[in-house]
């Protein structure tokens, strides 16, 4: 496949998950949109991916700094094709009546209403050029409850509803949206989890986790007709036949 001329903007893009999409992406061929609170990380992949990758420092916690790199993504390249909804955070963990509230509520500040936030911001733009793309990035963890998880669970739980409630609005628009489901990567985050020692997730081997580089080619694909019957649902790459389609086996 080939995402010549397509602009992609991808929040939480300073590592991980998203850092590999963009390099990804901008293998394919994509203008990419680097976005995430560290300035200095994103503008370093930027540099190394080349002058089709600008790097924006933003807080999607903060709707105005969401849609001011939204215009930004727009008037440096024109256009805003692919959404990737990425950014997010697993802390705090631990049992629900020992959390602090404040920073219970600062996860849904990032994981959820950043991605409401996302959406609000390009969706206008999308359905006046007559189509695009917007994958959030889901979990397990939005389908079924995990010990010390409260605040990750009911954030990933209210980006599903996020994901179906926009693309029952908006797929007549041309929209596609629709969420990935990763399962258990090689991240960051993944070292947080286990350093809690919380739940069997923390208990997990890490060579039992895939590499970012797996639901990078994922989004590649889900930017596909091949991922249109998953419109509105969330992909799962801990599925075989989901592998299999993407080439992951």
């Amino acid at each position: 496949m080939t995402m010549g001329g397509k602009t992609v903007l991808i929040t939480g893009a300073s590592r991980g998950i998203g850092e590999a999409a963009a390099r990804a992406f901008a293998q394919k061929g994509a203008n990419v949109a680097l976005v995430a609170r560290s300035e200095t990380e994103i503008a370093n992949i930027a540099g190394e991916i080349g002058a089709r990758a600008i790097s924006i420092p933003c807080d999607v916690s903060d709707y105005g700094q969401v849609q001011a790199a939204i215009a930004k993504t727009i008037t440096s390249f024109g256009q805003l094709d692919v959404l990737i909804n990425n950014a997010g955070v697993v802390d705090p963990i631990g049992h629900l009546q020992d959390t602090d509230p404040v920073a219970w509520g600062k996860t849904i500040d990032i994981n959820l209403k950043g991605v409401m936030y996302g959406l609000h911001a390009a969706m206008p733009g999308m359905i006046a050029q007559g189509g695009g793309t917007i994958i959030n990035i889901s979990s397990g963890a939005a389908h079924g409850p995990v010990e010390g998880w409260s605040a990750y669970c009911s954030s990933k739980a209210g980006v599903y509803m996020l994901t179906r409630a926009a693309d029952k609005e908006a797929r007549d628009k041309g929209l596609r949206i629709m969420g990935l489901s990763p399962g258990t990567v090689a991240t960051q985050m993944q070292r947080e989890i286990k350093a809690s020692g919380v739940n069997p997730v923390s208990q997990l081997d890490w060579s039992v986790h895939i590499p970012p580089e797996w639901p990078a080619q994922t989004l590649l694909w889900m930017c596909t007709a091949e991922a249109d019957a998953y419109l509105g649902g969330d992909v799962s790459l801990r599925e075989d036949d989901i592998r299999a389609k993407v080439g992951l086996i």
